[in-house]
């Protein structure tokens, strides 16, 4: 009985990380389509003069438009990042503790599909948030999500884990 109520707990768990990604994944996707349908073919949308707009770009390259072309590596890369990750949130204990790190996690996944998703349909991803001021590449919300989240993730595991207590991964 023991094992039942392990496996369905297992089973919830994986559901309930799935649900959080697809949440944020529609969230992605909504906000590059929302970009082709008011962008596509216009000039930029300027929200801040000379700080920051929203311009239609579509990168066939990584993150911030390197390595153009590499679609392959690319989907390798985010569908083993997105299995691993998924694998070590089935692992880690509950309880508030460890949900800095899931949440990280979740949105890192949920990142990677995102632009995954992209490349798949269209063979580039959709980016559109630009900040003029420092002329920084053009970005999506996907880019958010894995960019902040690997950020968070460094100081997690500086400032806030102890190593005995990610042993368990």
């Amino acid at each position: 009985m023991a094992d039942r109520r392990a496996g369905t707990g297992l089973i919830i768990k994986g559901i309930s990380i799935l649900a959080a990604c697809g949440v944020l994944i529609a969230l992605d996707q909504f906000t590059k389509a929302l970009a082709v349908k008011e962008l596509y073919g216009r000039e930029p949308f300027v929200l801040l003069s000379g700080i920051l707009e929203l311009r239609y770009v579509e990168n066939t390259g990584a993150a911030f438009g390197i390595l153009k072309g590499g679609s392959l590596l690319f989907f390798v890369i985010a569908a083993l990042v997105s299995l691993v990750l998924f694998y070590l949130l089935m692992k880690l204990p509950e309880g508030r503790r460890y949900m800095p790190l899931k949440l990280t996690f979740i949105f890192i996944i949920s990142g990677a599909l995102g632009n995954l998703i992209d490349r798949v349909r269209l063979s580039y991803v959709v980016d559109f948030i630009y900040f003029r001021l420092i002329d920084f590449p053009v970005f999506n919300v996907a880019d958010i999500y894995i960019t902040c989240s690997c950020a968070a993730l460094v100081l997690l595991l500086i400032f806030y884990y102890k190593d005995d207590e990610l042993k368990l991964l």
